[in-house]
């Protein structure tokens, strides 16, 4: 069993690998990278040299190259102690309109610059002033210097999953002294006063609150270690991947607070959330107020789910409702085969097979709505339990059609085995034989697929969302393509080929423990 688990997730961890290297491949070398800028309403507004250096700069950001200035590297250089004067670092960075007009000391730090990032592989580009008159530079048209490298696909999966896992630490912070930097356990967090409630605090972390407790599911939380997916620059700008599927939506939850300086409010801060930023205490009167350090920055206690919240809680339902309705109809269909109730459970599977998913999902909106008076679209700030109806009917019907079909025909398929026949034989019941051997054997494909239908709840339904406006993570993958966020779509690959290779192994294990005769061992083999 070790050496299946073991091979099994090398084998995985391969496949998620090779899986995310060709989504790589497939957005950064074959795609044209011009396309993100069809619906970027800042690109119109720059001209000239200021567009093409605009376009570099979005490069950057979406993954496609590294992006250095000629100024970026003046400044560094001078970090280190290149030039005695400031007055010098000004005059190097003074380069002219065109090459001819640079003085002796700006033509020997572009030759630095130039001379560094080509030996690194860089390529320098020089663009000289767009002039509207021989003294008067055009709009957009002042001179630029830079050096641009397309990032290798071994450097980018390097960085993407060296990156995954961020771990928080003491020396995060900025403008803390070293000997105040420390990580502190207690048995009672500040917050709630006495109160039992174990807690670890940083100083020096860029969160406050490393891990604590309090009466929300699942109870026990923490923000030492984050995962990253990557940032998203068009579906959720600058927020990482992984947080906008999980970050929660709604209306503002008030509630009574007792800030660290003892001051009490109605807000919706969530002080867990408390993320240190330097001089941020003394910016602001209300967080000298409240706050006794600069770890002021909080999020917002909101009334709604996460996305991914909202995907599950209509996933998870679907599924057990398909797998409550769907076998017993299965096992009703296949021991009154070619019966009424089989033709009928036909009709049915054939008509979800044959209409497409958007039609009947469409038509059962209005006959809920029509008949029902049940609510069509989502409202993330409320909480009516009679929004999840429709969506979650509109996900299970296929699934039901689906575990019908399959336990039908793998039910019929074990009738006429031989076994059936000896157990007919032998004096046992028609009952006995399907409870017995019949639907156990016949379920065990079945079997093997829950875990993937449990797992991937977490997913969402790209078309079931769209159509019922729930604010879940089917519909982020769909808007990060349609406006090429690149990084939303490889963060959300990894999580999808991470969530299918471990349904697999968990499918494999339980199909196991039905089945006895499925075994992980090698023991016995020839």
């Amino acid at each position: 069993m070790t050496k299946y688990l073991l091979r099994r997730l090398l084998h995985g961890l391969f496949s998620i690998i090779l899986v995310v290297s060709i989504v790589m491949i497939l957005i950064y070398s074959l795609m044209d990278r011009t396309l993100i800028f069809a619906q970027d309403a800042n690109y119109t507004k720059y001209a000239n040299n200021d567009k093409e250096v605009y376009r570099y700069e979005r490069w950057e950001d979406y993954g496609y190259l590294d992006y250095v200035t000629y100024s970026d590297y003046i400044n560094e250089i001078a970090k280190n102690g290149e030039f005695e004067t400031d007055e010098q670092r000004r005059s190097a960075l003074n380069f002219g309109k065109k090459p001819e007009e640079d003085d002796e000391i700006v033509q020997l730090y572009v030759k630095k610059f130039t001379d560094y990032y080509k030996s690194k592989g860089y390529t320098v580009r020089r663009l000289d002033a767009k002039m509207l008159t021989p003294v008067k530079v055009a709009s957009g048209g002042r001179q630029r210097l830079f050096a641009i490298k397309d990032i290798p696909l071994t450097t980018r999966l390097w960085k993407f999953f060296s990156g995954l896992i961020w771990v928080d630490n003491i020396h995060n912070a900025q403008g803390i002294a070293d000997e105040e930097r420390r990580i502190t356990f207690s048995l009672h967090d500040p917050l709630y006063g006495d109160k039992f409630s174990p807690t670890i605090m940083g100083n020096g972390t860029t969160y406050k609150y490393l891990l604590y407790t309090d009466n929300k599911f699942p109870y026990i939380h923490q923000n030492l270690f984050t995962i990253k997916l990557g940032l998203s620059y068009s579906v959720n700008q600058n927020v990482d991947v992984w947080k906008t599927m999980t970050q929660t939506q709604g209306a503002l939850v008030k509630t009574e607070l007792v800030y660290p300086t003892g001051e009490i409010a109605e807000s919706s801060d969530n002080l867990h959330s408390a993320r240190y930023q330097y001089g941020s205490r003394t910016s602001l009167p209300i967080y000298e107020l409240r706050f006794t350090d600069d770890y002021t920055v909080v999020d917002k206690n909101l009334s709604g789910k996460s996305r991914m919240g909202y995907s599950f809680v209509i996933g998870i339902i679907s599924v057990l409702v398909a797998y409550f309705l769907g076998i017993p109809l299965g096992v009703i269909m296949a021991r009154n085969k070619d019966g009424i109730f089989d033709k009928i459970g036909t009709v049915y599977i054939i008509f979800i097979i044959a209409v497409p998913s958007l039609a009947y999902i469409f038509m059962f909106r209005a006959l809920g709505n029509k008949l029902f008076n049940l609510p069509t679209t989502f409202d993330t700030e409320k909480t009516n339990i009679a929004m999840y109806i429709l969506p979650i009917v509109s996900l299970a019907l296929p699934s039901i059609a689906g575990l019908m079909k399959w336990l039908r025909r793998y039910m019929i398929d074990q009738m006429n085995s031989d076994y059936v026949k000896f157990a007919r034989s032998g004096g046992l019941s028609e009952g006995e034989i399907f409870r017995k051997h019949i639907l156990k054997n016949a379920a065990i494909p079945i079997v093997h697929g829950i875990p993937g239908s449990i797992l991937f709840s977490l997913t969402g339904a790209i078309v079931t969302e769209r159509v019922y406006v729930v604010p879940g993570v089917g519909n982020v993958l769909t808007k990060a393509i349609n406006y090429y966020d690149n990084g939303v779509i490889v963060g959300i690959t990894l999580f999808y080929s991470t969530l299918s290779v471990i349904s697999i192994i968990l499918g494999d294990l339980l199909m196991s423990m039905v089945d006895p005769r499925i075994s992980f061992s090698s023991k016995g083999r020839a």
